[in-house]
């Protein structure tokens, strides 16, 4: 790192805070097949409901720092846009999805290919492992960024446009949760239309918000500068929020029932998006030598993000499930400390080999 690399912006904390939270929740989610106790349980309940922003956390991100780098940019076309994606994203995602298929079967969700026809489907839909699921839905938001071009164009920097714009997102992520909640979660269509998960209207209201933000970017500071204690009162109520609806179904906690297609989690995520996007603008602005740190892991956070659950399988499978059992607390910490290490180590490590490879 030099001294002439740029400062991070609000996309590269969200992402890179997004990052390092996610690779925690599969630790949690193995340490409860363990049958901890009733405290460590509620412990885990609560730690998984802190780290519950992370997949609209990464879209706003995602979205705010491809709005900046290429709205403005009327010689890029959607051909040369989607070349650079193709090598910066989804080469990674198929060649992880097929380490999941082909070393770790035993990782898919809701079924096993048997087929060629099972296995193709299994890599397309986000089933190949726990975590997968995100890429399948934040592809989309990738294929479909001429659509946020042009809302972001469209509002230009006039505020009756961003209103109406924010509005009508509003509305109809409403009317999406409400559907969600009456007909999936819990509802008569659980389990045959559970891949509404994964599409994007989920978290389309997190991919215009983070177009907004840069389109009205010295209205959003300033509001995020001036406001940010209220956004942590907000915070702080919506935290409460959320785990009185997760213990509300008794014990043994189970995580599905702390989905992110929900009021409350909605607010709780929002307020968790402002409160990075403070803190990015605190230490931005005070030239803090961290953000420098932040901008570089960002870069690497997607591909990390691919292979934590690689990694979190090994280290759990090696010591990581004896730890836990003994001592759960522990043993999630030092899971998800490793964790961390090896997929950023790898992303890095995999990216430095490349580069030699094609010199």
């Amino acid at each position: 790192m030099n001294d002439t690399e740029p400062a991070a912006d609000i996309g590269d904390y969200l992402k890179l805070g997004a990052c390092t939270a996610v690779m925690s929740q599969p630790i949690m989610g193995y340490a409860l097949t363990t049958s901890p106790n009733i405290a460590a349980q509620t412990w885990i309940g609560i730690l998984y409901n802190l780290v519950k922003y992370t997949a609209p956390a990464f879209i706003f991100g995602i979205l705010y720092t491809t709005t900046r780098m290429t709205i403005d940019n009327r010689d890029l076309t959607y051909r040369r846009y989607m070349r650079n994606t193709w090598h910066a994203l989804f080469i990674p995602t198929i060649w992880w999805t097929l380490i999941y298929l082909l070393v770790m079967p035993q990782m898919q969700q809701v079924s096993h290919y048997h087929s060629l026809g099972l296995f193709l489907w299994q890599f397309i839909n986000g089933n190949a492992a726990p975590h997968l699921w995100y890429n399948t839905m934040m592809l989309q938001f990738i294929i479909l960024m001429p659509l946020f071009w042009t809302i972001g164009r469209w509002c230009g920097h006039q505020r009756n446009r961003g209103t109406m714009v924010v509005c009508v997102t509003v509305l109809i992520a409403g009317a999406w949760l409400w559907f969600y909640d009456s007909q999936v979660f819990h509802g008569p269509h659980a389990t045959d239309w559970y891949l509404l998960d994964r599409l994007f209207i989920s978290f389309f209201i997190y991919g215009v918000f983070g177009v907004l933000a840069w389109q009205y970017r010295e209205q959003f500071d300033r509001l995020i500068m001036k406001w940010w204690p209220v956004i942590a009162v907000i915070f702080a109520g919506a935290f409460w929020w959320t785990n009185h609806e997760l213990f509300s179904y008794g014990f043994p906690v189970k995580l599905t029932n702390a989905p992110y297609y929900k009021p409350s989690m909605t607010v709780y995520d929002l307020a968790v998006i402002g409160l990075f996007a403070a803190l990015c603008l605190f230490q931005v602005r005070a030239k803090r030598p961290f953000t420098k740190f932040v901008h570089r892991f960002a870069s690497f956070a997607y591909k990390a993000y691919l292979s934590n659950v690689f990694w979190s399988e090994c280290l759990w499978l090696l010591f990581g499930k004896a730890l836990t059992t003994a001592h759960p607390l522990i043993g999630i910490l030092t899971v998800y400390v490793l964790t961390w290490c090896l997929s950023f180590g790898s992303a890095f490590g995999i990216h430095a080999v490349w580069v030699k490879i094609m010199k």
